[in-house]
């Protein structure tokens, strides 16, 4: 692919498509301890040894919360229509459960308004992974109390800035909070318990149901949805037991997330798997789980293969590998899109994060990173594919803005298409952001040219 011609992906999309650019709170505002904020879980878990690769923490992060006026300024500098960031939970109510902190939802206000005076969009995320540390000494995610407490914080939110954003999303990717967070130990609160990890799932569910029933009972003007991250899911050959084995990840990965939103019901085989492990469910929670979406946010990254004999090995098909060790595979993007579609139909679909983790080099001052070029033009092209076949897919987000604090990997993977020196805090525009500013252009040109003809 020409990267300097862009006029065959341009073409393929609507001309109120939403284009932007995503980061989230933790990962990038730094100002742990100022202005009230309280800890959150992730503050507590940078703190546990080994838990993070170079043994770094969120406290200065990109220093976003310093820097956020020129940071607006960069963003409009790209021409984006969109910024999809989250609300530190902690920062306007620092332990969860006690008094809002009005200095830390005036940087909300701050940011907020900076965007829209900028002509870009606020796309907010409630819950990225940071829950209060106060919160979490109560039983966190496990204790059905904590799911009461979300709703509050959603209505707060809301009451606050759901007249002027676009969106609000209560979470991002549920399955790494529970499974993560709860089953595998390697992300916050890091704890190894498989039945616990199923029950905060369900918490997590319900709570996002509870808060989009709450918000629209409010009267909230924004689109509300959810965030989930999904892969496609293939055997690794046509086997049988390959074939078991693929369906039974599905189900624990993608339809475990979705089928209790649009069939009210979480899916047989994931529920025989679990066996005693399996959630408890209380009277009425499927119904309040099964709200309306205005949109379903898909974060995609790769694809996943199974093998019933043991773990596949990403690469192993001759596709580059990002430096997380994921497989590019753009076509997954369309795979999914299109599967979405047909299972769960009459919903908008987005791409709220996309993007990949490579080593840039820098080289006479530019900061060169053709593969991260490449991977987000390859997946843009795999969006505009799906549109063509009748996918409703509105939006595509890149992640990440920036470099920034890369949870368990620390600030040892970059995926920003904008380098930061965490020295200096220093911005620069890698090949990749100028390359999406210049494709966006010509989207800005195709929408005049669109508008004039109508």
């Amino acid at each position: 692919m020409n990267f300097n011609d862009t006029k065959d992906i341009d073409t393929t999309f609507p001309p109120d498509f939403l284009w932007g650019v995503a980061t989230s709170a933790f990962q990038i505002e730094g100002a742990a301890k100022e202005d009230g904020k309280g800890p959150s879980i992730w503050d507590d878990f940078c703190r546990v040894p080994g838990a993070i690769v170079d043994a770094s923490h969120g406290d200065v992060a990109c220093d976003h919360y310093h820097r956020w006026e020129a940071d607006l300024d960069m963003i409009q500098s790209l021409g984006v229509d969109a910024y999809r960031f989250s609300i530190s939970w902690p920062r306007v109510r620092p332990t969860g459960d006690g008094a809002w902190n009005e200095a830390g939802l005036a940087f909300y206000e701050r940011l907020v308004d900076g965007l829209i005076a900028r002509g870009i969009k606020p796309c907010i995320t409630l819950y990225h992974w940071d829950l209060p540390s106060g919160l979490q000494a109560q039983g966190g995610w496990a204790n059905r109390e904590t799911v009461h407490r979300f709703v509050e914080y959603a209505l707060e939110i809301g009451r606050r800035f759901g007249d002027r954003v676009e969106s609000i999303t209560t979470h991002n990717e549920p399955w790494i909070v529970a499974t993560l967070g709860h089953d595998i130990g390697t992300f916050a609160p890091g704890i190894k318990n498989r039945a616990m990890a199923a029950q905060v799932s369900h918490h997590l569910l319900l709570c996002h149901g509870m808060a989009l029933k709450a918000l629209r009972e409010q009267g909230c003007k924004a689109q509300l949805g959810i965030v989930l991250n999904l892969s496609p899911t293939y055997p690794a050959t046509d086997s049988a037991e390959d074939r078991r084995s693929a369906t039974l990840s599905d189900a624990h990965l993608l339809r475990w997330y979705l089928d209790p939103i649009f069939h009210g019901r979480y899916p047989q085989e994931a529920l025989d798997d679990l066996g005693a492990d399996a959630p408890k469910i209380e009277p009425g929670d499927m119904a309040l789980i099964g709200q309306k979406l205005d949109y379903l946010g898909i974060n995609y990254y790769s694809r996943s293969v199974v093998s019933a004999a043991g773990p596949w090995k990403a690469g192993s098909q001759g596709h580059e590998l990002t430096d997380m060790g994921w497989e590019v595979y753009p076509q997954g993007l369309t795979d999914l899109l299109m599967r979405l579609h047909r299972d769960y139909p009459g919903v908008p679909l987005y791409i709220t994060e996309n993007g990949a983790a490579f080593k840039d080099q820098v080289v006479d001052g530019e900061v060169r990173d053709a593969d991260r070029t490449r991977y987000i033009a390859e997946h843009i092209e795999a969006v505009g594919e799906a549109i063509k076949q009748g996918a409703p897919v509105g939006g595509y987000m890149v992640w990440s803005l920036m470099d920034n604090f890369e949870w368990a990997s620390g600030y040892e993977k970059r995926f920003g298409i904008v380098r930061v020196d965490y020295d200096s805090q220093v911005r620069q525009l890698k090949q990749s952001a100028l390359w999406y500013r210049d494709f966006l252009k010509r989207q800005r040109a195709l929408r005049s040219r669109a508008a004039q003809a109508a």
